[in-house]
């Protein structure tokens, strides 16, 4: 679905699947912690402070749903999150730096991994990039993962608000050019802001078709 295509009937859709209530159910440090597969789950992933808990606030409409840090790899286990008993939407650890220590950073990374890789009740996994950095090598690494694991996954930007509007065009033609081709990789990439709510009713609408498997 087009973002661009997309009716009055499947933004209702999306408002009223984030309008339900959302709450924190678990916070898994280790793989033997995730729980038991079931109902659909929403990922997001991006670079320590790429701006995940401030998406998930602003597309649940909570101020404090997921906890927002100014410290780069303040998330340091999957959080889920249950979202009226339709989904789960998993806050996953950033990658790429943290202020810990090498081997908790291994054990973040390794976590990550192996929830990409074998997860099976994961519909898609938004893979946030921050628009004015662009694709950078860690995030190369998490999509080399993602196609080698024909996992279903889609470009976020977030922090659009902080270009001009021509520039955020221009990195989204970037990005779909740079993905084209990649099988396991939704072919349009999403602009968003936290800041001001831009792409986030779109958003909304993409996920609430993919948890209804359309």
């Amino acid at each position: 679905m087009n973002s661009q295509q997309l009716t009055a009937a499947a933004l209702e859709a999306g408002r009223k699947l984030f309008a339900q209530e959302c709450r924190f159910v678990i916070g898994a440090a280790k793989e033997a912690q995730l729980p038991t597969p079931g109902q659909p789950e929403i990922g997001f992933a991006g670079r320590s402070n790429v701006g995940k808990s401030s998406l998930l606030n602003a597309l649940a409409g909570r101020k404090s749903l997921a906890r927002v840090s100014g410290t780069p790899g303040a998330t340091r286990q999957l959080n889920f999150f249950d979202l009226g008993g339709r989904a789960y939407l998993v806050d996953l650890p950033g990658y790429g730096f943290a202020r810990a220590g090498k081997q908790d950073i291994a054990e973040w990374n390794s976590l990550i991994r192996a929830y990409l890789r074998g997860r099976a009740s994961l519909r898609r996994l938004c893979l946030l990039i921050d628009a004015r950095r662009g694709v950078g090598e860690p995030d190369r690494k998490i999509r080399a993962l993602l196609d080698e694991a024909a996992q279903s996954y889609q470009l976020v930007l977030t922090k659009t608000d902080k270009l001009p509007e021509k520039a955020v065009a221009e990195v989204v033609e970037t990005l779909q050019r740079e993905t084209a081709g990649r099988g396991a990789c939704h072919p349009e990439v999403l602009a968003t802001s936290a800041e001001t709510g831009a792409g986030i009713p779109e958003l909304r609408a993409v996920l609430a078709a993919v948890v209804s498997g359309g």
